[in-house]
């Protein structure tokens, strides 16, 4: 078993990240500065309020960036050096995904090589360069049997599809074009992330936080579908165990790994929500959304034993924890509170359990 993640090993790290506008991406600037870490990130405007309410003041630097425009990235990455690269960035809706999917390969893999290409002409290339693509990046035949680094790679829809295509680009790039003895270019793979401060539209929970708002009967699609949940902290400990792993572990460390929890922990939407609904004290009716033609698979399973065994790491929240930490930080939003507060405390409370 590798060395659990070291907290101190990012103060005074210069980071790039890409897509902090967005949820998981906010929530690690958050955490990196918490950590003492020099962070730049790279996105487009924020589409909700969560990168303003967790990151206003706080010592980022921030370009408006569009990495499907080669000539912003370079000119933001200009006169820069970094240590690690954490690329986020993603049009990550599946149901969008069907209505553009054009724009979802540009941004997904198009922005991705983009990125990798501005990268490798900047004067002191970055020792770890970590792209987070999905766990629907396998092809799900639906047997039930959870997914491993090493199997077949698909999509049936154009993200889960253009995810996997990042996944090939990354390999190639790292086969062929990386110069030998340049840093480390892996794959991180984890998806239903949940926690609190994320509004995207046809998400579960964030569906759920909005017929609250709105007192009204939430709709609910594919309630039988079971999948492996997992808080937006215990997601970003794996990330962030892994490129402080790639970089200083050697070549011993795999180039992708899945992050996701114990397979009990794979439940359906409807027990979720129903779990949802229990931890923000509210009641509201549930309607079924008849199929509308983009379908999702009913079950996805990822094996993260890779990532246990090579990094130490593991999911520090229960599923019911998950739930009552994130039910925390909506309760606070709603009420107008300081959910910027509301975060930090929960990553302090998280830090301790990685202790």
């Amino acid at each position: 078993m590798g060395a659990l993640m070291s907290l101190s090993f990012w103060r005074g790290k210069r980071v790039l990240l890409t897509g902090h506008t967005g949820f998981k991406g906010a929530w690690a600037a958050l955490w990196l500065e918490s950590l003492g870490a020099k962070v730049t990130g790279l996105a487009l405007a924020p589409a909700t309020p969560l990168f303003i309410l967790l990151l206003n003041g706080a010592r980022i630097r921030h370009f408006n960036c569009d990495l499907r425009r080669p000539p912003q990235v370079a000119a933001a990455l200009q006169n820069e050096n970094f240590d690690v690269v954490l690329h986020m960035a993603a049009q990550s809706l599946v149901r969008r995904s069907v209505r553009i999917p054009q724009e979802t390969y540009d941004v997904n893999l198009m922005g991705t090589l983009n990125l990798l290409a501005c990268l490798s002409k900047l004067q002191r290339p970055p020792a770890v360069t970590l792209v987070i693509t999905s766990d629907k990046v396998y092809r799900n035949a639906e047997r039930g049997q959870p997914f491993s680094e090493n199997d077949a790679l698909g999509g049936d829809d154009p993200y889960s599809a253009s995810k996997a295509c990042v996944e090939l680009a990354v390999q190639s790039w790292r086969s062929s074009v990386l110069p030998a003895g340049s840093g480390r270019l892996a794959t991180a793979r984890a998806g239903n992330v949940i926690g609190g401060g994320d509004l995207s539209e046809d998400r579960l929970i964030p569906d759920l936080i909005r017929a609250l708002q709105h007192q009204r009967p939430m709709v609910l699609r594919y309630p039988e579908a079971s999948r492996p949940w997992l808080y937006v902290l215990d997601a970003l400990s794996g990330y962030l165990t892994y490129g402080e792993a790639l970089a200083t572990a050697g070549r011993t460390v795999p180039d992708s790994l899945n992050f996701g929890p114990a397979e009990a922990t794979c439940v359906s939407t409807a027990a979720l929500i129903e779990s949802m609904q229990c931890a923000l004290k509210c009641r509201l009716p549930i309607l079924i959304e008849p199929s509308s033609g983009v379908a999702e698979k009913s079950s996805l399973v990822l094996n993260a034993e890779l990532a246990r065994a090579s990094l130490g790491w593991q999911p520090r929240l229960t599923l019911d924890e998950a739930v009552e930490w994130s039910a925390q930080w909506y309760l606070a939003w709603l009420a107008g509170l300081d959910v910027r507060r509301i975060a930090l405390e929960q990553i302090a409370a998280y830090s301790e359990r990685l202790a």
